[in-house]
């Protein structure tokens, strides 16, 4: 029998919000500024960096915000000149985080967020059918998390990270005039720490780290639908479903990030962020069948080994924000992602691109209440497709926008 080789981006988001398939929207005052992480006017820090908790100048803040993220992927075939374009729906990302000092040195806060993401749709019949057809991600972040204030000027916090995800993938089974669809659910920890420095009144330094997160899929469903239900035994399936059952774990990898805002006047900053993310650690994914002997490994066919072969990358961003008065402020950014993988082994389930972002918004403050609206535009470098791996030639381009709207809340 002819194998299925199953080359899967399983719980692996789509389109480079940020390299690899990692969502950079975690706050709309952020994105705003190219998503400048050394901010701690409040609670929106706590994602980025838990010990800017300890600088929010209310003993309470509160945020919430969300995300439409519109993108569209289209490959072109260089020898049939055919092109494919993806259908894909709106991306929300959301976040919300609050921030509470019960006493002067010490604060505590909770974050939650949609940090990996989104979902690519192509055509069913297109000739990347057996790769993916339709992949959808839901990923969500849980962090509690404490900071301490040695001084006036240094922070440490840290905080525990706890999360959950959902993947549906559907991809053909040519050889057998079929269809794969892939359902599961995944959990996995991991931690986050850092300093924040404000070694001066006008300068805020931000350090901080966030482990790999391995999110494993135990209990994995996979339901094969084949136009004639014979195949089923032969492939070990539920003879009645077609059914079976998977395991796989993708590492969710680390990422280090220093940013600083400078002060120039009481009216005008200006903030960069230099990000390094350890894509290397992403060689290859493992889809472990109950049953089925649909993998590629010889030793065992119930085994599908993928080579994804990602590499370190990094991300730099400039941002700035003027006051026009005390309830307006303006704020623009710009940054360039890199992406984690080279042309060689491009895969349509994760597209990323080297991509260029600009970024906007305003802020309106009043009182205690704090209304902020953003937008980005990313300018994705087109790609040459070299894939040999899986027989994938050709040429793939992007564009993508984002517009976001956060609500804050500071009381006292």
């Amino acid at each position: 029998m002819k194998k299925i080789l199953v080359s899967t981006a399983l719980l692996a988001g789509v389109l480079s919000y940020a390299g690899g398939f990692r969502v950079s929207l975690q706050g709309v005052k952020q994105l705003a500024m190219a998503h400048t992480s050394a901010h701690a006017e409040d609670a929106s820090v706590a994602f980025f960096n838990p010990a800017g908790m300890s600088f929010i100048p209310s003993k309470l803040s509160i945020v919430a915000g969300g995300f439409g993220a519109s993108n569209k992927v289209t490959f072109q075939n260089l020898n049939t000149l055919q092109s494919t374009e993806t259908d894909n729906p709106l991306g929300t990302p959301v976040y919300a985080a609050i921030a509470y000092k019960p006493i002067d040195k010490l604060s505590v806060g909770f974050s939650f967020s949609t940090p990996f993401g989104s979902t690519i749709e192509w055509p069913n019949d297109w000739e990347g059918k057996e790769m993916v057809q339709k992949l959808e991600l839901k990923s969500y972040y849980f962090q509690p998390m404490v900071s301490y204030k040695f001084n006036e000027w240094l922070a440490f916090g840290a905080s525990y990270i706890y999360g959950r995800g959902t993947v549906n993938w559907d991809r053909a089974v040519t050889q057998f005039g079929g269809d794969l669809n892939l359902d599961s659910k995944a959990s996995g920890h991991g931690y986050g720490f850092g300093f924040y420095f404000r070694p001066d009144p006008k300068l805020d330094v931000s350090i901080a780290y966030r482990s790999p997160v391995d999110m494993k899929a135990k209990n994995g469903k996979a339901t094969f639908k084949f136009p004639s239900s014979s195949v089923y035994p032969l492939l070990g399936l539920d003879p009645a479903t077609g059914t079976d059952g998977f395991k796989a774990t993708l590492p969710l990898v680390e990422e280090y990030t220093i940013g600083l805002t400078y002060k120039i006047t009481p009216k005008w900053l200006v903030s960069a962020d230099f990000n390094y993310h350890g894509w290397s650690r992403y060689t290859q994914l493992t889809l472990d069948f109950a049953s089925a002997p649909v993998g590629n490994q010889a030793s065992d066919p119930t085994v599908s080994v993928s080579p994804k072969n990602f590499r370190n990358s990094k991300t730099v961003r400039l941002g700035t924000q003027y006051a026009f008065s005390n309830m307006i402020y303006g704020r623009l950014g710009a940054y360039y992602d890199e992406s984690p993988y080279s042309d060689d082994h491009f895969i349509p389930e994760t597209p990323s691109f080297n991509t260029y972002v600009v970024t906007g918004g305003v802020g309106f403050k009043l009182k205690q209440f704090g209304v902020d609206v953003a937008g980005g535009y990313a300018m994705p470098q087109a790609r040459d497709v070299k894939n040999s791996t899986l027989g994938f030639y050709g040429q793939a381009k992007a564009t993508a926008f984002y517009l976001g709207l956060g609500l804050s809340y500071n009381p006292f």
